[in-house]
């Protein structure tokens, strides 16, 4: 039975360590929508394959969020959608001001390119087994020198988060992505030092602190990034 929110009943099936999954999580915490229906759904058992998810996700994948009768099977969309919808609840992730809203969108959009350099085309290619070593060289120098992209965003933004000092869609968006090559071996320090605080700063929020992949808790993670800076 899913829980009901404004009327509406809520249910998410979501991954343990999926960097998509975890983008919407947070913001149902940040929005103070904690209370919904969760179904964890197993990736070594191929349930994003099963008969219910197939029905509500084509794609076969997951998060899919589901609220009242709409379902929604993109993390961004879903995180935008409970944004819009729930704007006085919890914490605003999109601000008013023009200009900062303006920011905070930009970075939002940019963090799936982030994630394409550093999971798509690197940690998912580990998962599968499938390394040519002089490819993922290649891939390991793209990557580093988007990491310098955001540690100069950071830099510039001057605050605790991506776009300064308060937390934004931005950031939920962002950090998952981050927080899992770290699990795969990333090292920030030395050579990205913004980004190592920020790690550190934005791992203890509440909202993430909530969320924390719970298969990670007393496993250690991989070493196949280690060697990107």
């Amino acid at each position: 039975m899913a829980f009901a929110t404004a009327g509406r009943s809520m249910k998410l099936y979501w991954g343990s360590g999926s960097a998509p999954c975890w983008r919407v999580m947070a913001v149902l915490e940040e929005k103070g929508l904690g209370k919904y229906d969760s179904k964890l759904i197993s990736f070594d058992k191929n349930e994003t394959k099963s008969e219910e998810i197939m029905k509500l996700n084509p794609r076969g994948e997951v998060p899919t969020f589901v609220i009242g009768e709409i379902v929604i099977n993109e993390s961004l969309a879903t995180c935008l959608y409970l944004e819009d919808t729930y704007k006085s609840s919890g914490v605003q992730l999109i601000p008013s001001d023009c200009p900062k809203k303006a920011q905070v969108l930009q970075r939002t959009f940019e963090a799936p390119g982030f994630m394409k350099k550093g999971l798509e085309d690197l940690g998912y290619l580990y998962m599968e087994g499938d390394v040519n070593e002089e490819e993922m060289k290649e891939k390991k120098t793209s990557l580093k020198a988007e990491l310098a992209l955001w540690e100069g965003y950071l830099k510039a933004a001057g605050g605790d988060y991506l776009t300064g000092q308060d937390f934004t869609m931005a950031d939920c968006i962002f950090f998952p992505v981050l927080a899992v090559m770290v699990r795969l071996g990333l090292a920030l320090r030395p050579t990205f030092p913004e980004l190592g605080k920020y790690y550190d700063t934005v791992s203890k929020r509440p909202s993430i602190m909530k969320t924390w992949p719970p298969h990670w808790k007393g496993t250690e993670g991989k070493k196949w990034l280690n060697d990107v800076c």
